[in-house]
């Protein structure tokens, strides 16, 4: 569901008093408060803790200045900012991050199948490769689970939101993260290759 422009305030007020006040001088046409939920919203919907605001008030104002003009490209560098939030909430009991990764060929055949201008890409892959690659997902995903893991996917940060897109549509809860939101830190383990 949308985040209301009323919680966004809540969740501005309750700032610190250093923090709220934002510098609508980066990008006044991007980053305004009434649009941030538009770059909270994809977060939430990744299910996504946006308790850290200041860190992504800090991430979507660095990506203005750098002048990146997309809402995905900002919130894909949104999430390269809570790389930690994001890889400690995929830490199992053993201590690692189960990963499976995606292979360079179907990397390859998710890039290749990308169409339009940069900031507006589209996947059109055809529907024979896809249902080769929900197989393949499946089988990976149900053979790391038999081993009692719950692994991410793993893949490249330019195709990390439409190889999301497609994986949400089967197996809803499945997370896919790019190799830039993994926290330096954080042991990993890789359990299965697509």
């Amino acid at each position: 569901r949308p985040l209301p422009q009323a919680e966004t305030h809540k969740l501005l007020d309750a700032l610190p008093r250093e923090q709220r006040k934002l510098d609508y001088d980066v990008n006044p046409t991007q980053f305004t408060v009434d649009g941030i939920p538009r770059f909270l919203q994809p977060l939430l919907a990744d299910r996504r803790s946006v308790r850290d605001l200041s860190t992504i008030l800090e991430g979507i104002q660095e990506a203005c200045v750098a002048t990146v003009r997309s809402v995905p490209a900002i919130v894909a560098h949104v999430r390269i900012r809570l790389a930690r939030q994001i890889s400690d909430s995929h830490v199992g009991p053993q201590g690692f991050m189960p990963l499976i990764t995606l292979s360079p060929e179907w990397e390859a055949a998710f890039l290749e199948a990308l169409t339009g201008p940069a900031d507006d890409r589209q996947l059109a892959m055809a529907p024979s490769k896809l249902q080769a690659f929900m197989q393949s997902l499946r089988t990976a995903f149900d053979t790391a689970a038999a081993a009692g893991d719950a692994p991410v996917l793993l893949t490249s940060s330019g195709i990390r939101g439409h190889v999301r897109a497609i994986v949400e549509r089967f197996r809803p809860g499945t997370p896919v993260l790019s190799q830039m939101e993994i926290f330096p830190k954080v042991r990993i383990r890789t359990v299965g290759t697509i």
